[in-house]
C-alpha cells in the first residue's frame, strides 16, 4: 500500500510520496520490497494514489529487484481496505499479504504466513508491542490468538493492551467480498470489527523484530538512527570502512575529516578536511560538506551543499539545498528541497522551511516559512490551547489556529465566539473572528460572556461549534482558547487531532470575496439562558425565604448574569 500523502512529514513530502522518502539512502518502500523478496514474495501489486506516477517511474516493473510489480491506481483515496479491493483482479487466486510501503520493518513474514495457515484463519493481523500505543490501533487477542477487539487511536483511558496493529495482514481472497467496491473503507475501523462480531476466524500474530511507522519527522529521524545502529535488519549501501562508518561508491572523504559513527556517506559525496560528521548523520548522493562544518544526527539528502563553519544538529536538509557559511540549523528543523539558507542564518528547532524558499543572511527564523506560517506544534493541553500572552500565544498564532478550525468546518457554517473581560482576550478574540470570517464561517459573537452561557448558545442555536477566549483561571499572564463542538462540549480527542493535523500542514481554506463570513451579535442569549435554567431548576420556596446576598464578581462576566438571575428568583442582591 503506497497511496498515502504523508501530510505530517511535510515539507519532505511536499513533492515526494511518503514511500519514496529515503531511510539511509534507500526509499522506505525499497526496504519493504527487499524484505518481501527475502521471504519469497516476488509478485507484488502496489496501490498508488498520491503522486502515483513518481512511484511507478522509480520502481518500474521491479526487474532491478528481481520482482514483478504491477500497480493499482486510485483516482480518489479509498482507505486501507478500499485500496486493496481496487486491486482485487490480481488477488483472487490465493492467499495474499498486505503490507504498508511506508513503514520500516524486518518482521518475520514467513512465520506470519505459517501461523495464518496453521490457524486456518480468514485474516491474520501482525501485531507489535509498543511503549506508547496512543497513535496506533490497539488489538486484544485471546489465548489462542483469536482477535477479540479493535480500538483505533485510543486515549490513555481507553488503553487496554500494548499490542498494536502494524498494518501487515495475511488474507484469504474471500475477505474482499466484505469490502464494497469504490468506497473509502478501512480494515481495522470497518471490516475487521464486523468480521470479529460475526465470529469469523480473525487472528493476531504478535511478531518479534523491528517495526517503525515512519509518520512524523521524529520517527523519520529515529528510523535512520535505528538502521545505522543495526537495530533493524536492512541492507546499507556502500562499504563499511570502519566500524559503523559506511561510505558509498566513489565518495571522497578527506583523511583529515572527523567521522564518528555510526553514520553513512552516500555515493559521489565529498567531505573536506576539517569537517566533522558525528553519530547518526546520513549524507545522500553527491553531497558536498565543506571544511569546518559540524553535523550531528543530521539527514542531508541528495545534491546538497553544506558550507564551511555550518552547524547542523538533529535536522533534515532536502534535496539540492544550499546551507551557506556559518549557518546554524537546530533540532527537529526541516529544510525543504531547493532552498537556500544564507550565511550566518539561524533556523530554530522544529521550524519547517518549505521548498524553494530563501533564508536571508543573518536571519533568525523561529517560525516556519510556508507563506507566513508557523511550524508544527502540539496544540491542545488540559485547558484547550493555552500559553503565555503575547509570548506563546500571539495574535499571529491565533489567526492560524482559528484558520485551521475554520478549515475543519463546512463553508457557511456558524460559530459562536465569546471572551472574558480582559484586554488580552478582547485582542485575541478579534484575531479569531478575522480568521473565521476569512475562512467562510459566520459568527455569533456574544462579546463578553461566561463559559456556561457560551456553551448554551452553541447548543441551542444552529452553531457548528464555538470558541471561548479567556485568561487562565488564577494566572492573568496566560490565555486559554477553548474549542467547542456543536453540542457545546469540548472537542473530542479525535476532533482535536483533526484540527492539529490541519494546523500542522498549514493548509488553510480561504474564502472567495463573496464567501466572507457574516458577523452578528445575538441580542437575547442571556435572557434565553436564564429562562432555560429556571425552567430546569426547582425554585420552590426561594422567593419566600427573603434571601439577601452580596456578590463580588471581581469584574468578571458573571456580573452580566447574576443580577438578572437572582432578581428573577426574588433574591435581594
Amino acid at each position: 500500500m503506497a497511496g498515502g500523502e504523508g501530510t505530517r512529514l511535510r515539507p519532505l513530502t511536499a513533492n515526494l510520496p511518503k514511500p519514496l522518502l529515503p531511510v539511509v539512502n534507500r526509499p522506505i518502500m525499497e526496504h519493504v520490497l527487499r524484505l518481501l523478496k527475502r521471504h519469497g514474495f516476488d509478485e507484488t501489486v502496489v496501490t498508488v494514489q498520491f503522486l502515483a506516477s513518481t512511484i511507478r517511474t522509480y520502481f518500474g516493473s521491479g526487474d532491478e529487484l528481481g520482482m514483478h510489480l504491477s500497480y493499482a491506481t486510485e483516482t480518489t483515496p479509498l482507505g486501507t481496505a478500499g485500496s486493496v479491493k481496487n486491486a482485487e483482479e490480481a488477488l483472487r487466486d490465493e492467499a495474499f499479504l498486505v503490507i504498508s510501503g511506508d513503514a520500516l520493518t524486518d518482521i518475520d513474514l514467513t512465520g506470519l504466513v505459517a501461523f495464518h495457515r496453521r490457524q486456518g484463519a480468514l485474516v491474520t493481523v501482525a501485531l507489535k508491542s509498543v511503549p506508547d500505543p496512543l497513535e496506533f490501533g490497539i488489538v486484544i487477542t485471546g489465548e489462542d490468538g483469536r482477535i477479540q477487539r479493535f480500538l483505533e487511536k485510543p486515549t490513555w483511558g481507553q488503553v487496554f493492551s500494548d499490542t498494536v496493529n502494524t498494518g501487515i495482514y495475511v488474507m484469504e481472497p474471500e475477505v474482499l467480498a466484505h469490502v464494497p467496491p469504490g468506497e473509502a473503507v478501512d480494515w481495522s475501523g470497518d471490516v475487521f470489527p464486523r468480521l470479529v462480531a460475526a465470529g469469523a476466524p480473525v487472528f493476531g500474530y504478535v511478531a518479534a523484530g523491528y517495526w517503525e511507522d515512519v509518520g512524523t519527522i521524529a520517527s523519520f529521524l529515529r528510523a535512520q538512527a535505528d538502521v545505522l545502529n543495526r537495530q533493524v535488519d536492512v541492507e546499507i549501501d556502500g562499504f563499511e570502512v570502519s566500524p559503523g562508518v559506511w561510505v558509498g561508491e566513489d565518495a571522497e572523504v578527506d583523511p583529515d575529516a572527523i567521522l564518528k559513527g555510526p553514520l553513512a556517506v552516500g555515493d559521489y559525496s565529498k567531505v573536506e578536511a576539517g569537517a566533522e560528521l558525528r553519530e547518526f548523520t546520513v549524507l545522500g548522493s553527491n553531497v558536498l560538506v565543506k571544511s569546518g562544518a559540524f553535523l550531528h544526527r543530521a539527514i542531508v539528502q541528495d545534491n546538497a551543499l553544506i558550507g564551511p563553519q555550518t552547524n547542523l544538529r538533529g535536522c533534515v536538509i532536502g534535496k539540492s539545498t544550499d546551507v551557506l557559511r556559518a549557518a546554524r540549523i537546530e533540532e527537529g528543523a526541516v529544510i525543504g528541497d531547493e532552498c537556500v539558507v544564507r550565511e550566518e542564518a539561524f533556523v530554530s528547532h522544529d521550524v519547517k522551511v518549505y521548498p524553494f524558499k530563501t533564508i536571508e543572511a543573518g536571519a533568525v527564523v523561529n517560525t516556519s516559512v510556508i507563506w507566513e506560517s508557523r511550524g508544527q506544534r502540539s496544540l491542545f493541553g488540559p485547558r484547550g490551547v493555552s500559553g503565555l500572552i503575547n509570548a506563546e500565544i500571539t495574535p499571529e498564532l491565533v489567526v492560524r489556529i482559528a484558520g485551521a478550525y475554520a478549515t475543519t468546518l463546512k463553508k457557511g457554517a456558524t460559530v459562536t465566539t465569546a471572551r472574558d473581560g480582559s484586554r488580552a482576550a478582547r485582542a485575541l478574540k478579534r484575531a479569531v473572528i478575522s480568521a473565521l470570517t476569512a475562512g467562510a464561517i459566520n459568527i455569533r459573537d456574544l462579546e463578553v460572556s461566561p463559559m456556561p452561557v457560551t456553551r448554551f448558545d452553541v447548543r441551542s442555536s444552529n452553531a457548528a461549534g464555538g470558541i471561548m477566549v479567556r485568561t487562565a483561571p488564577g494566572d492573568p499572564e496566560r490565555i486559554d482558547i477553548l474549542f467547542l463542538d456543536a453540542d457545546g462540549d469540548d472537542l473530542s480527542p479525535a476532533a482535536q487531532r483533526k484540527l492539529d493535523r490541519v494546523f500542522s500542514r498549514q493548509d488553510f481554506r480561504r474564502a472567495f470575496p463573496g464567501e466572507i463570513g457574516d458577523l452578528r451579535f445575538p441580542a437575547r442569549t442571556l435572557d434565553l439562558y436564564i429562562q432555560d435554567l429556571l425552567d430546569r431548576v426547582d425554585t420552590t420556596g426561594l422567593a419566600e425565604a427573603d434571601l439577601k446576598i452580596v456578590v463580588d464578581p471581581s469584574g468578571g462576566s458573571a456580573s452580566l448574569v447574576l443580577p438578572t438571575l437572582l432578581g428573577r428568583l426574588g433574591v435581594d442582591v
